[in-house]
């Protein structure tokens, strides 16, 4: 390392120290760089290896990449998922003192993909579905905190498995703003506006070089995030009206929005001056209602739709072992000591980076349905692991880390599964 680097980070990360930010960065060496599925970006990006974790380095302006390393570290404090800003390398020269980038450092969201290595060869229409669906929750999330996007895009989101279903995180903030009176509605119009135009051109892009099912309608898709969006900003922002003799429609709207995982942490409540009429708008609501409970209840950390296949399970084995009445948290802590820790403890350690242990459990208990149905018996616990370990996620690829060895291009991998293909083939197993 030459000249006088600056460097900005939240938290002190030495390694940092050790990487080459002498050199630009489509020339570090092989041995640097981790070879990661990623996106399309207007700048350089490349994943460097740092101590025992994974980086995501972006070469930009000093303004932009300082500008984007605050953002995201608002958004974390509202809990908005995105990656988690590492630092900022500023002040950068060659051996022959020539100025470089200043560049971004983000941390690599452990078993997240680009949408685009998320399918195998081609893109089908129920998997690019659950995609924008997912983008609708995230863009939902960033409006109701005041965050204007400016970009939202397929390329601009990293996905997570959760359960059947994504979970969306975002990942380039350079052109979004934070607005602490709230967004006006053309402002947000403007935001779908934007997100429905770019997933139609990166799924016609698809299209053209055939990376995407015959059956894919790009209009249609991208059309369905404003569906999307529409349908939740509505039940999650909107009042509605009653008679005063129906008060139980209280418990039913906040019953709703757990349904769709969220909570109401404070609830506007009017009567007309007749007191005949209620009228009722959430003004408080807040992501994660079921992760939440499956982290007090067991201390897990799970996506949204995981942690409810989760306490499904948890329901369901307190009603079997017929301990409904007991105190919750006990139950809970016997469902993880006799149910959930054995299935993890059961995956060979050289397979425990292929999905994280929230979604092995709920893809066991998919892969468990279908042999039994199979079968027409129903298939004990212990045997279906072993089933599901040899014949399923022996086969998958890794989602967690690296791809040995390093490399400094990335090249798709031919094992991706998309979601749907996954479950057909099980289907035969």
């Amino acid at each position: 390392m030459s000249g006088s680097l600056n460097i900005t980070a939240a938290t002190v990360e030495p390694e940092l120290l050790d990487l080459p930010w002498d050199l630009p960065l489509d020339l570090w060496p092989t041995d640097t760089i981790a070879l990661l599925p990623k996106g399309i970006s207007r700048h350089l990006v490349r994943f460097a290896n740092l101590g025992g974790s994974v980086v995501a380095i972006k070469e930009t302006t000093d303004e932009m990449a300082k500008r984007e390393y605050e953002m995201l570290r608002t958004l974390q404090r509202v809990d908005i998922p995105c990656v988690d800003p590492v630092a900022v390398i500023s002040r950068r020269t060659d051996a022959d003192g020539t100025p470089l980038r200043s560049a971004l450092v983000t941390r690599h969201l452990k078993f997240s993909l680009p949408y685009r290595a998320l399918f195998s060869q081609t893109l089908r229409p129920d998997t690019a579905t659950r995609l924008v669906d997912a983008l609708a929750v995230l863009l939902v999330r960033l409006h109701m905190v005041g965050f204007f996007w400016g970009d939202v895009s397929l390329s601009n989101t990293l996905f997570r498995r959760d359960a059947g279903a994504f979970a969306a995180y975002l990942v380039d903030a350079e052109t979004g703003q934070l607005y602490d009176g709230g967004l006006s509605n053309g402002q947000r119009e403007n935001d779908l506006e934007i997100a429905r135009v770019n997933i139609a051109g990166e799924l016609m892009d698809l299209e053209a070089g055939g990376r995407a099912d015959e059956d894919l309608d790009p209009i249609k898709v991208s059309e369905g995030i404003v569906a999307a969006y529409r349908v939740l900003w509505k039940e999650l922002t909107g009042s509605e009206s009653f008679a005063s003799s129906e008060r139980w429609r209280i418990s039913e709207r906040v019953d709703r929005l757990n349904d769709l995982g969220f909570d109401i942490e404070e609830l506007a409540i009017k009567t007309d001056e007749s007191g005949t009429t209620v009228r009722i708008q959430p003004k408080v609501v807040d992501a994660g209602h079921h992760q939440r409970r499956l982290l007090r209840l067991t201390g897990l950390d799970a996506q949204e739709n995981q942690a409810r296949r989760l306490l499904n399970d948890l329901d369901s084995y307190s009603a079997t072992v017929g301990k409904q009445d007991l105190d919750e948290e006990m139950v809970a802590h016997e469902w993880l000591m006799r149910v959930f820790e054995p299935i993890v403890r059961a995956i060979p350690k050289e397979l425990k980076g292929k999905l994280e242990p929230a979604e092995v459990f709920h893809q066991l208990l998919d892969h468990r349905w279908y042999i039994s149905q199979e079968q027409g018996r129903d298939v004990p616990l212990a045997e279906a692991v072993t089933s599901y370990v040899n014949n399923v996620l022996r086969h998958r690829r890794d989602e967690a880390t690296v791809i040995d060895p390093p490399t400094g291009t990335f090249t798709m991998p031919i094992s991706v599964i998309d979601e749907e293909s996954d479950e057909d083939w099980r289907l035969k197993v």
